[in-house]
């Protein structure tokens, strides 16, 4: 857990510039092709790199906001076997844009109802 967890902590790091400047369209790039391991994911997986990704947020020199939390979940869990999804949607009023990650269809690093809260703008 602790290699995953610096993992986690180097990734956020690495969306952090994407995300100073304003590079959404090449971080949307980078999650969307970012290339998905061929081989099997444990029981766990999917949990173990949440945790990871937490305790990352927890240690991080500034507040994660879901954009880049989503982006590296998705990245890690696609390094580790899981086809992982990373998912952008908006409501309208009041204007709220978040994002998260679901692997088949579970959303795994947010609130289950997320889907239904916000209108899928993409996948990737």
């Amino acid at each position: 857990m602790p290699f995953l967890t610096q993992r986690a902590y180097w990734k956020l790091l690495y969306f952090e510039f994407y995300i100073l400047c304003r590079n959404f369209s090449g971080l949307h790039s980078k999650v969307r092709h970012f290339p998905l391991r061929d081989i099997a994911p444990s029981p766990d997986t999917i949990e173990s790199v949440s945790a990871a990704v937490d305790i990352a947020c927890v240690w991080y020199w500034k507040e994660v906001l879901c954009l880049q939390r989503s982006a590296v979940t998705a990245c890690l869990l696609k390094q580790c076997g899981v086809k992982a999804e990373m998912v952008i949607g908006a409501q309208q009023m009041p204007f709220k844009a978040h994002a998260w990650v679901e692997v088949a269809g579970r959303v795994v690093n947010d609130k289950p109802y997320a889907p239904e809260t916000y209108v899928i703008l993409d996948r990737c």
